[in-house]
């Protein structure tokens, strides 16, 4: 009976290192104002973490690198515009004479980078839903629990399904 408990124990603590995919190497994603951040478990990622985190799936890999392109466009694109109506904003608050006219551009640029940045989410989005589609689990712990349990009649264990 003690060799039966004893094994019963290795064997289970055993099959708890077994498991080479854990619910931390999917990838979530937290809706925050403007778009989204990305999650490895309990780490944030970066564009770049994320385009390499993603490298082992060729076909997310290459939708996060055409989001990437999309979220470096769009970035490009707010900030010059944001630059371009802040300084007659500026000029005009330190009482100079501000050029409207390059507020109007700026504020069109800002404008056309909505739109980009809204498909870099679309693109990242389905780039996260396809390399955690990607991921196998092999593991029944999932799903299932095994507990060992103490109860009137004696020690055992409990699969819970």
């Amino acid at each position: 009976m003690r060799k039966i408990a004893i094994f019963l124990t290795l064997l289970v603590v055993s099959m708890s290192f077994a498991f080479g995919q854990t619910a931390t190497d999917s990838i979530s994603m937290k809706k925050v104002f403007g778009g989204y951040r990305f999650y490895q478990g309990e780490q944030m990622l970066n564009m770049n973490q994320l385009v390499n985190t993603m490298k082992p799936n060729d076909q997310a890999y290459r939708q996060i690198k055409s989001a990437q392109a999309s979220f470096t466009l769009a970035a490009i694109m707010s900030g010059v515009g944001g630059f371009m109506v802040g300084w007659p904003i500026g000029t005009a608050l330190g009482g100079g004479e501000p050029n409207w006219t390059l507020a109007g551009v700026g504020a069109g640029l800002i404008v056309v980078s909505i739109p980009i940045s809204q498909s870099f989410n679309k693109k990242a989005k389905q780039a996260v839903e396809l390399y955690n589609a990607g991921l196998q689990t092999s593991s029944f712990w999932d799903k299932n629990e095994l507990k060992l349990s103490l109860t009137g009649n004696g020690i055992g264990l409990t699969l819970n399904f």
